[in-house]
């Protein structure tokens, strides 16, 4: 895994028009992609990707963990060293989550949300209308669009 990274943090908001608001405020730049009930920030300093979701029936501000990896391949030699150390994982290819479709693993750890953290890469950031998920993912605690969105 030696292409990029970047940690991303998953935050439950309220309202999202007030915390991309707030957001752009702290960090001095708007968000980079922006749909109904999500956006996210790419941060290069310090290299983060916020992702906030609104979800006023959220029982915590927190809703995942993630590292944000530069390819496929990157996903498959992180599984393949969760493998090799024993870790508890498991892979999804071309998951449609987030607006975007993802490769991505998740290994399980205690005591995090969900009690896994997501290393994922972006296939498509802009899936065709067909492709995407109409549960915005993540948007609402009973969406069953995947892990990251109970």
């Amino acid at each position: 895994m030696t292409s990029s990274r970047r940690l991303q943090l998953a935050l439950n908001v309220s309202d999202l028009g007030v915390a991309v608001e707030r957001y752009t405020a702290v960090f001095g730049q708007g968000p980079s992609k922006e749909r109904p009930g999500y956006a996210n920030f790419l941060l290069s300093d310090p290299p983060l990707k916020l992702v906030l979701f609104e979800n006023p029936h959220g029982t915590s501000a927190l809703n995942h963990l993630g590292v944000e990896l530069g390819s496929a391949d990157d996903v498959r030699a992180a599984a393949e060293q969760f493998a090799a150390r024993g870790l508890a994982h498991s892979v999804a290819e071309s998951d449609v989550c987030c607006h975007a479709t993802q490769d991505k693993v998740w290994v399980d750890v205690p005591d995090v949300p969900l009690g896994a953290w997501e290393f994922y890469t972006v296939l498509d950031d802009d899936p065709a209308p067909d492709v995407r998920s109409d549960s915005l993912c993540c948007a609402t605690p009973d969406s069953a669009a995947g892990p990251c969105c109970e």
